[in-house]
Parts: C-alpha cells; sequence; structure tokens
C-alpha cells in the first residue's frame, strides 16, 4: 500500500518572494511540511514538487524526495491538482509501483501537525472515504455585498477610521450587505445554530484511483477532519508571515538540540556571550564583562568534539582577548557574516545544517537564515527570537552559552565517551 505525500512548492511567489523557503520557527516552511508529513504513521513516500532548485535541496535535505515540475504547471494559474497529478506520474515512473491513496499537503500553513496529515490519510484508507480534508469548527456571521445597481461592482466612497479598524464607505445607492449562513433579522445563539466548518488548506487526502477520475480533490464521500482553530494560518502575504512567526514559539513543541544533531556551534559576540553592554575608561579602552558559566560550557563543548567559532562585526581586542582565553578561533571585523560562516563550512567540510548558531541582533538573521539549528538568546531583539528554532531561558551575558551546552551534551554537561581527546582546557571557575 502506496500513501504518497505531495507538497506543492513552486519557486515563483510574487505575495511573499521565495515564500517555500521562509523560515518559521527557524526551520523553512517546506522543511515543516516535509517533517510533519515523514511522521504521519501512514504516509509512505514523501514528494515536493518544484520548479526552484534552492527549494529541491531544502527538500531533499529534509529527506523528501523531489519531483521537477514542468513550466507549463508552474505558473500563477497553475492548479494544486495539476501538480499533483503530475508528481503521482513521475513517482510511478520512478518507482515502478501504483499510488494507492495522494495526499496534498501544503507548506503555506505552517502550523499543519502530522496528526492532520494522518487523520485525512485514516479517512481514506480506513474510515471509508473517497477524498478528506481538514477543517477547523467556525462560529462566525458571513457577510457577503449583493450589487443592486447595472454596476458590476460597488463604488468606494472614501474610509473612515473606527477604532483601531478602518471601515470603507461605499455607495449603498449600488451595494447591500446581506447574511450568507444567518437570516440577518435573526441571529440565534452559537449553540443553537448548525455547526459551520472552515476549511484550513492545509491537508487533504484522495483515492488515487477516484483523484485521476474526477481530476479534483473533492469527490464521492468526503470526510472532514477536525483541527485546532488556533493552528489555522496560511501564508499568503508578508503580514501572515509576520504573525506566524510571533505564534510559532506558542504552538511549535519546544526541540533542542542534542549531541547527534550538530557537528558545530558558532558564536555571535556582543549580546551573546555579554550583556551587550561596552565599559570605555577615559583613554577609549573597552572592557566587557562575561559569564564564567559560558567558559564552562565551551570548553566541554569543544571536548566533545565539536568545532567552535567566534563570529563578530566588532574588529575589536576584547573579542580576540576572549577567544584566545577559550582556546578557539575567531573571525571578527566581519560585515557580512553569513557568508563568512558559509566559507567556513565550506572549508571544514561542515554541512550548514548541521551547525548551531547562536545571535542575538537583526545582524545575525541571515546566519539563521543558512544554519540548521538557529538559536536566539533570551534578550535577543524579537525578529531574532520569532526567527529561531530555539531560544534560551537566559539573557545573553549570563550564562546563556551554559545553558546551550547543557541541551547539546546534557544538564551535567557530561562529555560522550566517543568524543576526541583533546588538549586540557582551563575554563573560567
Amino acid at each position: 500500500m502506496t500513501v504518497l505525500a505531495v507538497i506543492p512548492a513552486r519557486g515563483g511567489s510574487k505575495g511573499v518572494p521565495a515564500k517555500n523557503l521562509a523560515p518559521v520557527g527557524g526551520v523553512p516552511l517546506v522543511s515543516r511540511a516535509v517533517r510533519e508529513s515523514l511522521a504521519a504513521p501512514h504516509v509512505t513516500d514523501v514528494v515536493v514538487s518544484t520548479d526552484d532548485p534552492d527549494i529541491a535541496a531544502a527538500a531533499r535535505q529534509a529527506g523528501a524526495e523531489v519531483v521537477l515540475r514542468p513550466a507549463a504547471i508552474a505558473g500563477d494559474t497553475a492548479t494544486s491538482e495539476a501538480a499533483v497529478l503530475h508528481a503521482m506520474d513521475a513517482y510511478e515512473a520512478m518507482h515502478g509501483s501504483p499510488v494507492d491513496v495522494v495526499l496534498l499537503v501544503q507548506c503555506t500553513s505552517p502550523f499543519l501537525a502530522r496528526e492532520d496529515i494522518e487523520g485525512v490519510a485514516t479517512a481514506v484508507l480506513d474510515g471509508g472515504a473517497d477524498s478528506a480534508v481538514t477543517v477547523a469548527p467556525f462560529h462566525g456571521f458571513v457577510w457577503r455585498e449583493e450589487d443592486t445597481s447595472p454596476a458590476a461592482e460597488p463604488t468606494a466612497i472614501g474610509a473612515q477610521r473606527v477604532g483601531g479598524s478602518t471601515a470603507l464607505l461605499v455607495d449603498t445607492d449600488r451595494a447591500c450587505g446581506y447574511g450568507v449562513n444567518h437570516d440577518a433579522s435573526f441571529r440565534p445563539r452559537r449553540q443553537d445554530r448548525p455547526q459551520d466548518f472552515l476549511e484550513t488548506g492545509a491537508a487533504y487526502a484522495m483515492s488515487a484511483t477516484g483523484f485521476r477520475e474526477a481530476g479534483h480533490r473533492f469527490f464521492g464521500t468526503t470526510a472532514l477532519v477536525r483541527t485546532d482553530p488556533a493552528r489555522v494560518l496560511e501564508v499568503d502575504d508578508p503580514h501572515d508571515l509576520a504573525r506566524a512567526r510571533a505564534l510559532a514559539p506558542l504552538l511549535d513543541t519546544p526541540a533542542l538540540p542534542t549531541r547527534e544533531d550538530i557537528d558545530a556551534v558558532v558564536l555571535d559576540f556582543d549580546g551573546t556571550q555579554t550583556d551587550d553592554r561596552v565599559l570605555i575608561d577615559a583613554d577609549g579602552r573597552e572592557t566587557v564583562a562575561v559569564h564564567r558559566g559560558d567558559g564552562l560550557g565551551i570548553a566541554h563543548l569543544r571536548k566533545a568534539g565539536l568545532e567552535l567559532l567566534i563570529l563578530s562585526t566588532e574588529q575589536n581586542p576584547v573579542v580576540a582577548a576572549r577567544a584566545r582565553k577559550l582556546k578557539i578561533p575567531v573571525l571578527h571585523g566581519i560585515d557580512r557574516k553569513d557568508l563568512a560562516l558559509k566559507q567556513w563550512c565550506e572549508e571544514r567540510g561542515i554541512a550548514p545544517d548541521r551547525v548551531l548558531y547562536v545571535g542575538n541582533d537583526v545582524n545575525d538573521l541571515p546566519c539563521f537564515h543558512l544554519v540548521g539549528w538557529p538559536v536566539a538568546v533570551a534578550s535577543a531583539h524579537g525578529s531574532v527570537r520569532a526567527a529561531a528554532r530555539a531560544v534560551t531561558t537566559t539573557r545573553g551575558g549570563e550564562g546563556a552559552i551554559r545553558e546551550i551546552a547543557a541541551w547539546v551534551l546534557g544538564p551535567t554537561l557530561h562529555v560522550p565517551e566517543h568524543a576526541p581527546d583533546t588538549p586540557a582546557t582551563s575554563p573560567e571557575k
């Protein structure tokens, strides 16, 4: 039995450029969809349909197969059904076996969960449905505007600020509002109304044979698979993306890196290993305060065999002195930290997705988008915390690096027995 999850992810997005690669919770949208699809027990194979090489690379890195979509079905008017049908054909040609159930999984729904995917798959496999869709309970009153004049559209005659909202004023001789799912003259209580459901746009499942015959995703008996309304969000514009990033710390299941997840730890300096304050004496010499626990954590990370680097935009003797003390390399006075980090990874043969990068401010965001484990300290700028995959509970300069070392090596900073021997260090105590 082959249950194929197809994730359409074309490269040409006008509302949000490179939308499907945009990170939410530190993970690109397409990678989030692949991760949840692979975790659904009934799903046997995951394919990403794309026309973009960067999306293809991210999909493969996340564990999916890739089907390159031809230009004819990659434009703005191309349907998701066309992409799914093409991916099914390509998969069957590659594997020589038929698809029994096909899923359409949308990576533009960042809080799609494996339970949603499993739910629609189960409805078709075990529930007797021909097709299935994720929905959320909906209790709102829906209104539409009715054109009451020969003109095709109502004419806007202005706008008025009402509280925190803007009301559009229309020519009432030409347009009239009317209730869709209710009688405007009688508004029953919620518990007295039939339950309405909102299609979430997140996950669909179809019998492969029925889908080929119908050519669309809803046919035969369609099962409604309920999901949590709090997780319903589709990323169509920059505001949606900003909301998704703000919600990620609340809705994502916390995930912390372990030693098995990473090969290197790269550290920003100011605001990450310090509290971001600088003391300047009368001669212009700068001093900063660091935390002794961070030195201990770094020493154990090095002993565990991890590659370490301090990467800073500041050309400052303090940064170099701290690196010497910790016995780790430093690159400072760097304008483009992401380019320097990419080159450093290439020189050492380290895959960026195996790098943990710790930062605190907006100049760290390009590096966040490059690595597999972007981590923000608790005192980081809001946009940095929103883009991080994990956030410390400790502020920069107050032991945040020590906390990260405990994630990776365990709360007692146990160094794995297989770690290579390294020269003795003198962590600060």
